[in-house]
């Protein structure tokens, strides 16, 4: 069977075969390629859709992590917002709570304070009181009167005599500051205090003493025990009392002008 062409198409048909021909090779140098068969063109075209295909993915993905990294700064955010709202946690949250605890710290020390000063001034108040309740002379010790200030048995008695038991408590009869606590000849041991108005208390005779030299000693505080020793008839104290010229006085006129009943 013949085959007839239409005028023109043998050199179209050539002309289109040269372009495919020019567009499937490439030019090296001077030299030109024979263009790849068509199984490899099939491949070349595959693989450019797989590298579209893999730079499509990567974009997504990175796309995606960047929203994922917003979303969690976001958390992050909002994490930290809720805590420091809740007061748990964090570096915000720590101030205010050491501040409140400083200051009610404060506020009880402040407290404490004032009631320590309260107390003070309560003790204080109690103690003023006390001295001003406390009597400023009083008998030298508990026992019978047997003997007063004057002549006796021929010779001078210039004090009073209490008697009592051995071991009976001698007290201070006024404030005043020890002078002499030892021996002394005719009363074995005695106690000299001296007033602040100057005058002095002697107390002889005595079996102890429990004071020394230079102590402060005030009305009623026990300074010696009743005794028997150096010239005596029996357990008794002898009482004298000085003025400040250190001449012997009676004592009874003393003891009475000062409120003090022997």
């Amino acid at each position: 069977m013949s085959h007839h062409r239409s005028p023109g198409g043998h050199e179209r048909s050539a002309a289109l075969d040269e372009a495919v021909d020019r567009a499937s090779t490439r030019t090296i140098s001077s030299h030109r390629l024979p263009p790849p068969p068509s199984a490899l063109r099939g491949r070349i075209v595959v693989a450019a859709v797989a590298v579209g295909a893999f730079a499509a993915a990567g974009a997504g993905q990175a796309l995606q992590a960047g929203a994922k990294d917003s979303k969690d700064v976001q958390l992050a955010n909002h994490a930290d917002g809720a805590a420091a709202f809740t007061g748990q946690g964090g570096d915000t949250v720590g101030a205010p709570q050491i501040l409140a605890v400083s200051k009610t710290t404060s506020e009880g020390s402040a407290e404490a304070q004032k009631l320590l000063r309260s107390q003070q001034l309560t003790t204080q108040r109690e103690a003023e009181e006390a001295e001003k309740r406390r009597p400023k002379f009083v008998r030298p010790a508990a026992g019978e009167f047997t003997s007063g200030y004057g002549g006796r048995w021929g010779t001078m008695h210039l004090g009073i005599d209490i008697a009592g038991p051995i071991g009976t408590p001698i007290y201070s009869v006024a404030d005043g500051v020890v002078i002499e606590a030892g021996p002394a000849s005719g009363f074995g041991l005695w106690v000299r205090v001296q007033h602040a108005d100057g005058y002095i208390s002697v107390y002889g005779h005595v079996d102890s003493f429990n004071v020394r030299e230079g102590q402060q000693v005030k009305a009623g505080e026990q300074i010696a025990r009743m005794g028997n020793r150096g010239f005596s008839t029996g357990p008794h104290l002898h009482c004298e009392i000085w003025n400040p010229a250190g001449q012997k006085i009676n004592p009874l006129p003393w003891f009475n002008a000062r409120g003090v009943t022997i």
